[in-house]
């Protein structure tokens, strides 16, 4: 898998530049993502996630040569996507989950589809086959996001997630590439 794709900083318009991860990222990614555990079944983590931990799995993702991408607004941190293995074992290593955060005051303009943008070629030159996106339903606009980039609905599970006192079912989307 090549490596050194996303090394150059994309701008994707005059307000949006779309640039590689890195762990001094951490603390801006936790607190879009932050948001996301305190306030909604978007993510089913309860917690809220220490930036240590966020520079972590950024770590993570570059150490198996997958892409974590930053969405700049005026030079903030604005969302953020990233590709991690689907499982761990070998035969699933040409597949991929995908996950996209945007930062609760930039939702609706863009800023996700400008990531998934970049996102998916480097995942092609990087030798990924298949792409997985899993969505806490009902999620409208996720589902809207992930189809509008050919992804299907291939699965869906019931129930199997528990936060703020109720049950929510999750789907899953893929696209090969």
């Amino acid at each position: 898998m090549e490596r050194g794709v996303a090394r150059t900083i994309v701008s994707l318009d005059e307000d949006i530049v779309i640039r590689p991860a890195t762990v001094a990222d951490a603390a801006a990614v936790a607190g879009i993502y932050n948001h996301y555990v305190r306030e909604t079944v978007v993510t089913f983590e309860e917690e809220e996630v220490p930036a240590s931990e966020i520079a972590g799995r950024i770590h993570d993702a570059e150490s198996v040569s997958l892409p974590w991408l930053i969405a700049e607004r005026d030079a903030r941190v604005v969302g953020y996507a990233y590709a991690a293995r689907w499982h761990s074992r070998s035969a699933y290593r040409f597949s991929a989950e995908i996950t996209v955060y945007v930062d609760a005051s930039q939702t609706r303009t863009g800023v996700g589809s400008r990531l998934y943008d970049q996102l998916f070629p480097i995942l092609r030159a990087r030798g990924i086959h298949a792409v997985v996106a899993g969505i806490s339903l009902p999620n409208e606009s996720s589902v809207v996001l992930h189809e509008r980039f050919g992804l299907t609905k291939v699965a869906h599970f019931k129930e199997v997630g528990f936060k703020f006192n109720r049950w929510i079912d999750v789907g899953y989307w893929q696209r090969t590439l």
